[in-house]
């Protein structure tokens, strides 16, 4: 049973304000901005990701936040072991000496995020105008490429026949991202209203699991009703299987491509209708752009990565640590060990299904900012040519969608990964951290891990 932590929020402000210890306080906008760039304050939002993000909340005029705000959402809270809680919030800088300002559009959000942290010790004070604020000429921020990662309620709005922000089409479909064939997939037996099915396979084959030929990519494509200038939404359960076609069908040209950010349980506690029928696309005859349209960000093989490297580019490595390290090679089907001459860690998840790092407690996407902050004491900095990879390029796509948000420049995926690097000895490998490193800290334990299935393609 979950509980109606709102209501619960609620109930706990009003019992802390007879406390003066740990009572929750209001702060004003001009108290507010004063102290946007004081160290002793952390702004967070509590809202969800796609208003984080740039989407305008309801009855904005603006979207995105208030700059240098972290995130924690009330919906997390449920999910972080409590012997993890402080540590976890100390790695995003909320800690008991500095005063935490929330803000939030929905009151009921706000009230139960602020009365936790009150209730744990913590400096809490609440921002209840951030409407007000968006409206008005106050600073936010937002994501160059925001509109990429869209909430359930945007997709369901779009369903609906509505035109969402940044949504101006007429035409779209809804995929279900996951490896095999319609008959087998289990990540489509509940689905999405009107969802279609995505085999993985129909973009890349065994046994390097690089990106088919353009040829067979557009007859796959036209077969199951997708062209350049129809919008393609995807989910996955598994989401590094939508962020791999993501970057999939951007290579073909495919304009406007979303994720879903979460999968079919975020789509579900948003209370949106699922269905066991299976759709088929209506195929279509011509794609509309020359397959690849944007071939720049592939790079496919070992010796184009080490001619790059020679010119600068940084080669990003989204293994888990024992993979990086070359304790196991992080796959049954492949024998090598070890990593690509020079490779960058990147950070990653604890084995080859997962890229825990980069998620929330909630199962969406971590703040880029979070990463590219971790990135930075690797040396991997915006400006940089970057090539991330992993053993056969499904969790790199998770980390070049960051990039993509974010709009980042001259930043790829090698496709071929460690799984093709190690099919020929005269590629050099890199056995162990460099200069004996241990691992970094991702700053994102909260006590279980974001795991679906046994490998990327389950």
């Amino acid at each position: 049973m979950k509980f109606n932590r709102s209501l619960l929020g609620i109930g706990i402000v009003f019992a802390l304000a007879a406390c003066n210890d740990n009572q929750v306080k209001t702060i004003e906008t001009k108290e507010l901005l004063d102290n946007l760039n004081n160290p002793n304050y952390v702004i967070i939002d509590s809202r969800q990701d796609s208003l984080y993000n740039g989407f305008k909340d309801k009855n904005t005029t603006r979207g995105g936040h208030i700059p240098n705000a972290v995130q924690f959402s009330c919906s997390w809270l449920d999910s972080i072991a409590p012997d993890k809680f402080e540590s976890f919030a100390t790695g995003k800088g909320i800690t008991k000496d500095k005063t935490l300002v929330f803000y939030d559009s929905n009151l009921d959000n706000l009230a139960c995020i602020s009365a936790d942290f009150a209730a744990k010790g913590y400096k809490t004070r609440v921002f209840n105008d951030f409407i007000s604020y968006a409206n008005a000429d106050y600073p936010l921020e937002r994501f160059q490429n925001f509109q990429y990662s869209v909430s359930p309620e945007w997709i369901n709005s779009v369903l609906k026949g509505e035109k969402p922000e940044t949504y101006d089409n007429d035409k779209f479909a809804i995929f279900e991202v996951s490896w095999g064939a319609l008959e087998k997939s289990q990540g489509y037996v509940q689905h999405i209203v009107g969802a279609y099915h995505f085999d993985t396979d129909w973009i890349e084959n065994g046994p390097v699991w690089n990106l088919s030929s353009p040829e067979v990519i557009e007859q796959n494509l036209l077969k199951n009703g997708i062209t350049a200038d129809k919008t393609i939404i995807l989910y996955s359960d598994n989401q590094l299987a939508a962020y791999r076609v993501f970057w999939a069908l951007k290579w073909a040209g495919v304009k406007d491509v979303r994720v879903l950010n979460g999968n079919l349980s975020t789509w579900m506690d948003a209370n949106l209708p699922t269905e066991t029928t299976v759709n088929i696309p209506i195929p279509e005859t011509h794609f509309g752009a020359t397959i690849p349209a944007n071939p720049a960000i592939d790079i496919e093989t070992p010796k184009e990565i080490m001619l790059a490297q020679q010119n600068g580019l940084k080669l990003i490595s989204n293994r888990a640590w024992d993979e990086y390290t070359g304790k196991v090679s992080g796959y049954d089907y492949i024998p090598g060990k070890g990593e690509p001459q020079g490779a960058i860690w990147g950070f990653a998840g604890t084995d080859s299904s997962n890229m825990a790092d980069f998620y929330d407690p909630d199962g969406t996407l971590r703040n880029p900012n979070e990463i590219f902050a971790l990135w930075k004491t690797q040396g991997i900095e915006k400006g940089n040519k970057l090539a991330f990879y992993c053993g056969t390029g499904w969790r790199a796509g998770v980390p070049w969608f960051m990039t993509q948000l974010a709009g980042w420049k001259d930043t790829l995926i090698y496709d071929g990964g460690w799984n093709q690097w190690q099919m020929d000895s005269v590629y050099p490998v890199q056995k162990g951290a460099p200069n004996n490193m241990t691992k970094p800290d991702s700053k994102n334990d909260f006590g279980k891990v974001m795991k679906k299935g046994n490998s990327c393609k389950s």
